[in-house]
């Protein structure tokens, strides 16, 4: 049985100008048929499957309807056409630093979030040490909320949330959160809660991330489903390829020739970059400003350009000198 079934799902909105022209004005156009409503589709038909274990990399630009998606997984929102089908409990770190009262001090408003979340306060109690230390705020407890910095909130958030041992886990760009160490940490800590079977879902602007912690994977571009499958390496690349072009795949055949496209690049790119290295290191060898830069750069050259070092060694050598 699939832990979560998406199946056709599209969801609307619907906008108007109601808030703009006010009641009186709403009720005369209502009368006269004049009353303008927009519709606006975030997601148009997406289908997936995800089963215990599993963990979904949601990709694609801002406005690709990943965020709308991932309410109507954590069911903040009803699908206006299709089903949603969810089989476990979920907990979703969406908007971090939401839900806290700025007047209120760090110690409180964990306790509060703790409240929010449904923890008891005997959990709470034997859980706030750890809390404070995960999110790096043993020196912050009795200051004001509104004093800390949008990081350390995000911090106390992510560390309370992380208590939670559900059977989904719901991820919008948390792992972004704090500084490179906490992100590491926090990266850390989700693939422990991972490894233990639950199902996950990440949306994140870092293709990286999604490589390396996703084993299926979801593009969308306007609302509209490019792929769903477990060939995340392929779609990867594929993407990278199209946020430079700006070309959308129409066919499998066509994600890996955009995948091709990226791994052809980078491997350009590194060419050019150990070309420009080599050209850097070789002009420092013959200007021989300073023996220990010298030294740095023939050890470089040792490990990463050897043919190199055969130059030196031809001009060091005096029969290399013969006419």
């Amino acid at each position: 049985m699939a832990i979560i079934r998406a199946d056709g799902v599209s969801i609307r909105y619907m906008t108007g100008d109601f808030k703009d022209i006010g009641l009186k004005e709403y009720v005369v156009r209502r009368l006269q048929g004049k009353y303008q409503v927009k519709e606006f589709w975030a997601d148009r038909d997406v289908t997936f499957a995800l089963e215990k274990g599993d963990m979904l990399g949601i990709i694609g630009t801002n406005g690709a309807g990943k965020s709308t998606l991932l309410k109507a997984v954590s069911g903040i929102m009803v699908p206006t056409k299709g089903h949603m089908e969810i089989n476990g409990t979920i907990a979703a770190l969406l908007e971090l630093a939401s839900g806290f009262d700025k007047e209120l001090t760090v110690r409180e408003n964990t306790y509060l979030r703790g409240a929010m979340l449904g923890y008891t306060r005997k959990f709470m109690d034997e859980k706030y040490e750890e809390i404070i230390a995960f999110a790096e705020l043993q020196d912050f407890q009795d200051r004001p909320f509104k004093q800390l910095s949008s990081g350390m909130k995000s911090r106390l958030a992510f560390s309370i949330a992380c208590l939670v041992n559900p059977d989904i886990l719901i991820l919008d760009e948390v792992l972004s959160v704090g500084d490179g160490a906490f992100r590491k940490k926090s990266g850390d800590k989700m693939r422990q809660i991972l490894s233990g079977g639950v199902t996950g879902i990440l949306v994140s602007h870092s293709i990286s991330q999604v490589r390396e912690m996703c084993n299926k994977i979801l593009w969308l571009d306007h609302g509209r489903q490019i792929y769903f499958g477990d060939e995340t390496e392929t779609v990867c690349n594929a993407y990278e390829e199209f946020l430079i072009t700006k070309r959308l795949p129409d066919n499998w055949e066509d994600m890996e020739r955009m995948s091709a496209a990226t791994l052809t690049r980078k491997e350009q790119d590194a060419r050019t970059a150990r070309s420009e290295e080599a050209r850097k290191l070789e002009s420092l060898l013959e200007s021989g400003q300073s023996e220990s830069a010298v030294e740095a750069a023939v050890c470089i050259l040792r490990r990463q350009r050897p043919d190199l070092l055969s130059i030196e060694a031809r001009c060091e050598d005096p029969s290399s000198h013969k006419h």
